[in-house]
């Protein structure tokens, strides 16, 4: 693991002027995220897996390898705790834990049970992940989220899981990103199955919403202690044009990616918490074969051509609270090789969450996308999210970049102007 220097000194007990108050409270949840097929390496079983390997999908490269966690885990999270983080999520791999129908792995579930373990003997709380985008093959083949029996048989899966591991998962996000499942893989065609059918992306977006459902009987069923919740991306869309066909066609698809989801969380089985992510600003253009146009001229763009824009964060923060439900910030993050920028990114951002707090918003924690450089999906191992730099070509060595210090200094003092000190706590 690599040292962690300039963290290790006291907290100054000198008194602080009330200005210096903390801008998040002592509770407040600090973290990363990571996902299973994105770190842990070796997924063959999965349908991301296929669709790496098949030179006709959107897919750049293989995962492989990933990061190695899924012997690592211990080390990397000792290594998020000495950068003060208090919370970590993460996510399972379904096709580790049935890769046959209705056969589930002993092993898989054992070797997850000693992961949940060491998160919780590091002292992080767990936000643990259900379904983050990767399907077993077999229910990739059986005609994933349109086939018949695919609720029941998501069902199925965590009832076993929350059986088996509950006691170690205080908190269950049941799906990640329903909406970019749904418009990523079935209208837009960039993820798995890879279909452009206008028709299934509403269809799958609908049968997500009851997955959800299911999943959340299932954890309050099998596993009463923990809390269940969902995980939205709520991007901020706006019209790129004024004219009202274009703004017309933006709050259509505002309702399929956005209101669909907390409008729809309202019934008994909605769960217990709502996770916001939040990455950018898009424009919705009829005229543009993708239906988004690129940011203007001049916008600040990451690496994935996403317009940084913090105030959409409180934006999207308001619009999921009228869910009435907590809130979490479950991914937030840039991808750059210009880690300044990505302490800028995260400052802005956190300045937005604060913001949003003394509007009245009840966001509980903040947990960064990500961890650590890993496997971004179509874009393979390009982007750069990480607050720990991977050097994949050399043993997996895992280095914090001077983000992950910053970071550590605000999750100490709770103080957004401590990204910028070089005190310690």
């Amino acid at each position: 693991m690599a040292a962690i220097t300039g963290l290790d000194r006291p907290e100054d007990s000198t008194p602080k002027p009330a200005s210096n108050a903390p801008d998040f409270p002592s509770d407040f949840l600090w973290g990363c995220a990571t996902a299973a097929h994105q770190v842990e390496g070796g997924n063959i079983n999965n349908d991301w897996w296929a669709f790496e390997h098949n030179p006709s999908t959107a897919a750049r490269e293989s995962s492989g390898d990933g990061i190695d966690q899924f012997h690592r885990y211990a080390e990397d999270f000792a290594l998020l705790k000495a950068l003060r983080h208090n919370t970590h999520r993460l996510s399972l791999e379904w096709s580790r834990i049935e890769p046959a129908p209705g056969e589930f792995s002993q092993s898989a579930i054992a070797h997850y049970r000693r992961v949940l373990t060491e998160l919780a003997d590091a002292g992080l709380v767990g936000f643990v992940t259900l379904h983050h985008f990767t399907l077993p093959a077999w229910f990739a083949e059986r005609g994933s989220w349109l086939a018949p029996d695919a609720i029941d048989t998501f069902e199925r899966y965590c009832r076993l899981v929350t059986t088996e591991l509950g006691d170690l998962m205080p908190y269950v996000c049941t799906i990640n990103e329903p909406q970019m499942i749904a418009l990523h893989g079935y209208l837009e065609g960039y993820h798995p199955p890879g279909v452009t059918n206008p028709i299934l992306w509403r269809r799958v977006g609908r049968v997500l919403l009851e997955a959800h459902e299911a999943a959340v009987r299932a954890v309050h069923e099998c596993a009463p202690g923990a809390k269940a919740g969902l995980a939205v991306q709520l991007p901020l869309l706006v019209p790129a044009r004024s004219d009202d066909t274009t703004r017309a066609f933006c709050a259509a698809m505002r309702a399929e990616i956005v209101d669909l989801y907390l409008d729809g969380l309202s019934g008994a089985d909605r769960g217990d918490w709502l996770g916001v992510q939040y990455y950018r600003k898009q424009w919705v253009d009829t005229a543009s074969p993708t239906l988004f146009a690129p940011p203007p001229a001049g916008t600040q763009v990451s690496q994935m051509g996403w317009a940084v824009f913090p105030e959409g964060l409180r934006l999207m923060l308001h619009r999921a609270a009228e869910t009435g439900l907590p809130l979490y910030v479950t991914e937030n993050g840039i991808a750059t090789d210009d880690d300044a920028e990505r302490i800028d990114y995260i400052e802005s951002h956190l300045y937005a969450v604060a913001q949003a707090r003394r509007e009245g918003i009840d966001v509980r924690g903040y947990i960064h996308w990500s961890a650590f450089d890993n496997f971004e999906w179509s874009e393979g191992y390009g982007p750069k999210f990480g607050i720990i730099a991977v050097d994949r070509e050399n043993g997996f060595a895992r280095t914090p970049k001077p983000s992950a210090y910053a970071f550590a200094r605000v999750a100490a003092s709770g103080r957004i102007t401590d990204l910028r000190h070089t005190h310690s706590y």
